[in-house]
């Protein structure tokens, strides 16, 4: 991997300094993993469903059997009550926020030219699992950080079965006072369970999480204490936008980028602004150390911690902010890694929602219109991932078939998915060419794989709900 970098972005030599390597330390690994459950059960996917979901679940579904077998109507008519309504308003929500995101102010990446902020001790949590071949990119991308090294707290967490990236994080120079974490085995293996361990050694006002392939802007630090210092205390987090760059050039990975444009620098944004809960990314959000840690750190059973955090601030009475100093990312190039990486995405959404979805009794709950904005987006992005392939197969099959018809509900829908769709796309930020065109007009042959990640994640939830699927950086 590799691909472009800032333009005018120069490494700056730092000089090696000898890695600090504390000795892993089983009590604080154990506190990683089962704190935030022991603390507050009903806000950790360590169980899928409470007990009243099980007992809640299974009433509904004996009940509408029943219903089904008196009264064989019944499904086509409560589709027909239900998905209308239901679609209209995930549209629409989706242009609202479109036309919130278009009138929003694009702030210059160049530092301020105001007063620089008193630049207090910054923690960079970067978790690497089998990551050999990228440390030495991550090693320049951490040098080139327009920060003071003597302020930068770099905790680098690799898992103990991994002398691998040990032997390559050693080979690197690192700012003086960076810590090598070796996070002790255990369960679950997962990427929140070792940034839970880096946070208990965390000295920073602030953190940012970072992945081992991230290519931060040089001045992303100094964007985040300022919009920080802006706002007030309630302000916990900030996201900064993920910009896919294909290294190789493949369309899915161009499908991916283009995802990310519109959901990073686009809707995020715009639910920001609104003060609405924010489904974080997984890497370049920022935090308050001190809102972190009141809100128990990452769910170590999530596979998705970083979205499960965003809704758990929000329902705790923290705000969640963005800045536009961007994160350069390089997008899956090939559809098997996509699809685990996807699978894995979408198995956490689910978790997350089930989280969300315990009654006020086990968990604090969010305001009516923070609800329906979740349902909206976390929601609504669980739905379509399930019925895309179906939709766009039965689409296809009435275009094709003269005795077959979508009806005018159908043809509503499929246009407006259409518009929609190209519009967001279009909207997003990136430079035009005879490819973006392409990549647009080709976004609903994207769709469907959505459903054949689903398949999996729905698969991988029965069977191993906790599994973590690494995404290979090659």
């Amino acid at each position: 991997m590799g691909g472009e970098g800032f333009n005018g972005e120069t490494s700056r030599a730092q000089a090696r300094a000898p890695l600090r390597c504390p000795k892993p330390d089983i009590r604080i690994a154990l506190e990683s993993a089962y704190g935030l459950h022991r603390r507050a059960p009903g806000l950790s996917a360590r169980r899928t469903f409470s007990p009243a979901q099980h007992l809640f679940l299974r009433r509904f579904l004996t009940g509408l059997g029943v219903l089904t077998v008196l009264v064989p109507e019944l499904p086509g008519l409560l589709a027909t009550l239900v998905i209308p309504p239901v679609f209209l308003a995930i549209v629409l929500f989706r242009l609202f926020l479109l036309s919130i995101a278009v009138r929003l102010d694009r702030e210059d990446l160049a530092p301020s030219r105001g007063a620089t902020p008193l630049l207090p001790v910054y923690t960079i949590l970067i978790a690497l699992k089998d990551e050999s071949f990228i440390v030495p990119q991550l090693a320049r991308a951490i040098a080139a950080l327009d920060y003071p090294q003597d302020r930068i707290d770099l905790k680098l967490l690799i898992e103990e079965a991994d002398p691998g990236t040990r032997t390559a994080v050693m080979a690197q120079s690192w700012p003086a006072g960076t810590e090598l974490l070796v996070v002790p085995a255990g369960v679950p293996q997962t990427k929140p369970r070792a940034l839970n361990y880096g946070l208990a050694r965390a000295r920073g006002t602030y953190v940012v999480v970072y992945d081992a392939e991230d290519r931060p802007h040089p001045g992303q630090l100094k964007a985040a204490v300022q919009a920080f210092n802006a706002h007030g205390p309630d302000m916990a987090c900030l996201q900064a936008p993920l910009v896919g760059v294909p290294a190789g050039g493949s369309w899915i990975a161009r499908q991916w980028a283009l995802e990310y444009a519109i959901q990073f620098s686009l809707l995020v944004p715009a639910l920001a602004r609104l003060g609405l809960p924010v489904a974080l990314g997984g890497t370049s959000n920022h935090f308050r150390r001190t809102a972190l840690v009141a809100a128990g750190g990452w769910d170590a059973w999530n596979v998705t911690e970083d979205a499960d955090l965003g809704l758990r601030l929000a329902r705790l009475g923290h705000r969640v902010g963005a800045i536009r100093s961007p994160t350069l990312e390089a997008p899956p190039e090939q559809g098997r890694i996509w699809r685990g990486q996807r699978s894995r995405w979408l198995k956490g959404y689910i978790q997350t929602w089930c989280v969300l979805m315990r009654g006020r009794g086990e968990a604090p709950g969010l305001k009516p219109a923070s609800f329906l904005s979740v349902q909206l987006t976390l929601g609504a992005a669980i739905l379509s991932a399930m019925v895309h392939g179906p939709w766009m197969a039965w689409c296809a099959l009435c275009l094709a078939s003269p005795d077959l018809s979508l009806g005018a509900f159908g043809l509503a829908a499929l246009w407006l998915s259409l518009f929609t769709g190209v519009l967001s796309a279009s909207l997003a930020p990136g430079h035009w060419c005879w490819r973006r065109l392409f990549d647009i007009l080709t976004l609903p042959l994207y769709w469907p794989l959505q459903t054949l990640a689903m398949v999996r994640a729905l698969w991988s939830l029965c069977r191993t709900p906790h599994y973590w699927v690494k995404t290979p950086h090659i």
